[in-house]
């Protein structure tokens, strides 16, 4: 009997800014060379680092306590691993996505600009996050992140992570951006758009990245969306089912109904009829010629 790889624990961070009286997500395109998901568009987020799980440095550099941290992060989670899974979250954001939540007691001047110029034109190297904290006298904004949701790839997928999804607001003097080697492209985009363009193949998602924006149609207004932040858990794990099916592959989520059922069989020609358009509700993606689309049991 083979046993599943076991999934390295991951942060991802759903950047969201105002528009109008709603709201926009910031998406990032993965390289076509990346070993997970490559070319789809993805929330910023990568693998916990040995870094990251510092905690004495961590506590010390950051806007909450662990006591804050347990309060505004832990919930399922104990509080040293929350604060992992935060670090390791501002820090992908930042790495992948430009955006920076930290701050100073100083006035911040060039140590904000130093460290934006040098991801532009070369890769950070590895401890950047470390020595850019202690050095500069940052501190990790951990109040702006916020539990969203808790997935685990599939057993028969590889790589398999487990990742919490926070949401964070960008702040207002801050701008999104790839970093140009492991993201090729960014967009800020509603909800509906995200979804829109990825049945049209123009913006192909990822199945978490899909099934989240789906979720967030129902926030009509930044205010609603504000709302569930602030009284929103990581909640039960999600775990989906993997089935490999003809010329693609089938996902079903974990409240499909067959999602426990044996030696289940899918039919193309079927699939092809059951594709549903936006905002129908759904517990099965199919992928067929690279794209992630919804359909129906």
């Amino acid at each position: 009997m083979t046993h599943p790889e076991q999934p390295r624990q991951a942060s991802t961070v759903v950047l969201v800014r105002p528009h109008g009286t709603g709201f926009q997500v910031y998406l990032l395109k993965r390289s076509g060379q990346s070993g997970f998901f490559p070319g789809t568009y993805v929330f910023p987020g990568g693998t916990v680092a040995s870094e990251d799980r510092d905690a004495d440095l961590w506590l010390a550099h950051s806007d909450l306590d662990l006591r804050g941290v347990e309060k505004r992060l832990g919930d399922t989670l104990a509080p040293m691993e929350a604060l992992a899974y935060g670090a390791a979250a501002v820090r992908e954001t930042f790495e992948e996505g430009g955006v920076l939540l930290a701050s100073r007691a100083e006035e911040a001047g060039s140590g904000m600009q130093a460290i934006c110029a040098t991801r532009k034109v070369k890769k950070l190297s590895k401890g950047w996050f470390r020595e850019w904290a202690v050095s500069g006298g940052w501190h990790l904004q951990l109040s702006r992140l916020a539990p969203w949701t808790h997935w685990i790839t599939p057993e028969t997928f590889k790589p398999r992570f487990d990742t919490r999804f926070f949401m964070a607001f960008v702040p207002a003097d801050q701008e999104c951006s790839p970093d140009k080697r492991e993201t090729t492209h960014g967009i800020w985009v509603t909800p509906e758009q995200g979804l829109e363009g990825n049945l049209r193949a123009e913006t192909p998602l990822s199945p978490p990245t899909l099934v989240t924006l789906h979720e967030l149609l129902q926030y009509k207004t930044l205010s609603d969306l504000q709302e569930e932040v602030h009284r929103r858990g990581w909640g039960e794990p999600r775990l989906p089912r993997l089935i490999p099916v003809d010329k693609g592959a089938l996902i079903l989520e974990p409240w499909d109904p067959m999602i426990r059922e044996k030696d289940l069989r899918f039919d193309l020609a079927l699939l092809k009829k059951l594709v549903l358009p936006v905002g129908e509700p759904f517990s099965r993606l199919w992928l067929y010629e690279g794209i992630w689309r919804p359909v129906g049991v």
